[in-house]
């Protein structure tokens, strides 16, 4: 279960941390705490999976770089073996598992955009699999926060 400040904790972190060097001040100063707790709760959030993932979220395309969302379909009985291929490439932001014809969906972020075709040939050779190539057209910016 999660308490009040760990409550209080996800609500400040959807506002985004300080690239400073030491970020988690100012959150744990806010909520009264010091930062080796907040350190200590989203160590404890990570490892009983209320929080999936915490780090960085750069935006590929301010540095020089592109994202492209691919799509496979993947044979259920191979899906393990694929995803697992697939996520040991480094240019994978993410992937997951969806119903229907194409059930593996992942995304990725390349420092050089012509990298883009390179990574897939590759994902396809190692895989053996065809991979749907779907580029940005236009980005859209939603302000999403949930109230834990």
């Amino acid at each position: 279960m999660m308490d009040a400040t760990d409550r209080a904790l996800l609500r400040e972190l959807q506002a985004g941390v300080a690239a400073v060097p030491r970020p988690f001040a100012p959150i744990a100063q806010k909520l009264g705490i010091d930062e080796a707790e907040v350190v200590r709760r989203l160590e404890r959030m990570r490892e009983d999976g209320r929080l999936g993932r915490f780090g960085p979220l750069f935006d590929a395309e301010q540095l020089g770089g592109a994202v492209a969302l691919c799509a496979m379909a993947v044979p259920p009985e191979r899906f393990t073996e694929v995803a697992a291929l697939v996520k040991s490439f480094p240019e994978v932001a993410h992937n997951y598992e969806r119903t229907g014809r194409f059930n593996m969906w992942f995304v990725l972020a390349v420092l050089d955009p012509e990298a883009i075709p390179r990574v897939v040939a590759d994902i396809e050779r190692d895989t053996g699999l065809s991979v749907l190539l779907l580029p940005k057209l236009e980005e859209y910016r939603l302000e999403l926060r949930f109230e834990p």
